[in-house]
C-alpha cells in the first residue's frame, strides 16, 4: 500500500528586523517535525515550490491567513510525496529443503 508523508512551506512577510520596511520569510515544516528557514534558497514562493518539485514533493493545498492581511501575510502550501519505502526483513523458514540431520563420528 502506497503511503505519504507532507511537509508545510509557509510564506510570512513580516516587519524586518534590521531595516525599516517589510521582509519575506520561508519556513520549511518536514515531515520529521523539524522546522528550516529556506528563504536564502529563493526569494519567491514558485522558487521554493520547483525546488521542492525537484525534490518529489507535490503541492497538494494552500491556504492564507486573511485575519493578518497588512500587518503580515502568512501563506501556507501543503506539499506530499510517496513515503520511501523500507523493504521488510525476509523471513527465514526453519527446515524447508532440508532432509535428515547427518552426524558426522569418527
Amino acid at each position: 500500500m502506497l503511503k505519504w508523508e507532507y511537509a508545510l512551506l509557509v510564506r510570512r512577510r513580516q516587519a524586518a528586523t534590521t531595516d525599516i520596511g517589510w521582509e519575506v520569510v520561508f519556513i520549511w515544516y518536514s515531515p520529521d517535525g523539524s522546522m528550516v528557514d529556506v528563504t536564502p534558497y529563493g526569494d519567491t514562493a514558485l522558487a521554493h515550490l520547483n525546488r521542492a518539485g525537484d525534490q518529489g514533493w507535490e503541492l497538494v493545498g494552500m491556504s492564507e491567513d486573511p485575519s493578518l492581511e497588512g500587518l503580515t501575510e502568512l501563506h501556507r502550501y501543503h506539499l506530499k510525496r510517496p513515503k520511501a519505502v523500507t523493504p521488510q526483513p525476509r523471513q527465514r523458514i526453519r527446515g524447508a529443503g532440508r532432509g535428515t540431520r547427518r552426524t558426522i563420528s569418527g
